[in-house]
């Protein structure tokens, strides 16, 4: 087939970008694959992080990348359709998370499909977003009625996708790993490179939004130290929020000597070093469809810490490869912190890791659009 994915690319950052990269260098083991791309993302006034793209000049795929998107500007997405329908892809396939995007997608996905044989595929991160706002649910549908078929990554997100869409042609198809960050380190080893001297760490990772609980993780901290030396909290992820309500809350609670802020966006070529130097990742989120930050621990080996909410669960198998818990409670997430070093589980789960992470190679997950687009 000749497939074009449409969407964040490099030299844009973050965890769609990484996806698109990798995605496209597995389907290009048999397909003509490319990238169009943004020229314009987000506009920078409603951007709330210091830069959107890349620091390291590593593009993680060699398939071709082309920014020609314009995600404010309709005239841009007419000539856009037209570029691509000159094309004639086979398949056009876009990652779906924020009704932001849900105009220009819908608008490029109607004109290419008119008089064409060209096949729209959404791989949904979300349907609906964390954080909603009126006209979110109208956008969304404008945009995934012009696709033939959908991948859903959890169960929430299927149940979201047929709510508005009863008819959905879709498969289930889980995150597979991250594996563009490269290899583990020895932890000594990881942990000199950071200067981090603390015999126990634990790691949240990501952009830090309330939605995904870094105040529950600092107040089970609180918890812990208020009967015994805590583990030491890395927390590594520009601030999407105030920054100074969680460094005010540490403050207050004498925890500035087991929390460790990292308060930047992580370049690839540095992510290995803080997941190698931790003994745990911790996702204490409120609400979620899935996390790419469970499969980037999974890459490395790392057992995770999760709250029962959206698709974790179902990545993160209890008492098997870390451990989940109710979201919103602090005293639960403690224990659960505590449990994981009393126990002295961290071998064990690697080990059952290393047989779970199975489940989530790229090639299985290109099986599946594969089967999906030809049934």
């Amino acid at each position: 087939m000749k497939i074009i994915i449409v969407g964040t690319a490099y030299p844009y950052r973050g965890g769609i970008a990484h996806f698109n990269a990798l995605l496209a260098n597995y389907l290009s083991f048999k397909h003509n694959v490319e990238i169009i791309n943004f020229k314009r993302q987000y506009p920078k006034i409603f951007f709330p992080g210091k830069s959107q793209e890349e620091k390291s000049n590593i593009a993680n795929t060699n398939a071709k990348i082309t920014q020609l998107i314009d995600s404010l500007n309709p005239f841009n997405w007419i000539r856009v359709a037209k570029i691509i329908k000159q094309k004639r892809p086979d398949l056009l396939i876009f990652k779906y998370w924020i009704p932001f995007f849900a105009p220009c997608f819908g608008t490029i996905s109607k004109l290419v499909k008119k008089n064409s044989n060209t096949k729209i595929l959404v791989i949904c991160d979300n349907i609906f977003p964390h954080e909603k706002r009126i006209g979110d649910q109208a956008l969304t549908k404008y945009f995934l009625n012009r696709a033939d078929f959908f991948i859903v990554q959890s169960k929430s997100v299927e149940k979201d996708l047929l709510s508005i869409l009863p008819k959905a042609k879709y498969t289930y198809a889980p995150h597979p790993i991250y594996e563009i960050f490269g290899e583990r380190l020895d932890k000594l080893t990881a942990r000199k490179h950071l200067n981090l001297n603390y015999e126990k760490i634990i790691l949240f990772f990501g952009y830090i939004r309330k939605y995904k609980g870094l105040h529950i993780l600092l107040e089970a901290i609180s918890l812990i130290a208020k009967n015994q030396t805590a583990p030491h909290l890395l927390v590594v992820g520009e601030f999407y929020e105030n920054e100074s309500i969680y460094q005010k809350y540490v403050v207050e609670n004498k925890l500035e000597n087991q929390v460790t802020f990292v308060p930047d966006y992580v370049p690839n070529d540095k992510v290995h070093l803080y997941f190698s130097a931790a003994d745990v990742v911790v996702l204490p989120y409120i609400s979620a469809t899935q996390s790419g930050i469970v499969q980037i621990a999974y890459n490395f080996n790392l057992p995770v810490i999760v709250t029962d909410v959206g698709g974790l669960s179902e990545v993160v198998i209890n008492n098997q490869t870390g451990y989940v818990i109710p979201p919103n409670d602090p005293k639960k997430l403690a224990d659960a912190i505590l449990k994981f070093y009393t126990e002295d589980k961290e071998a064990i789960f690697i080990e059952n890791i290393k047989e779970e992470k199975k489940k989530y190679s790229w090639e299985y997950f290109v099986s599946k659009i594969e089967s999906l687009v030809s049934s």
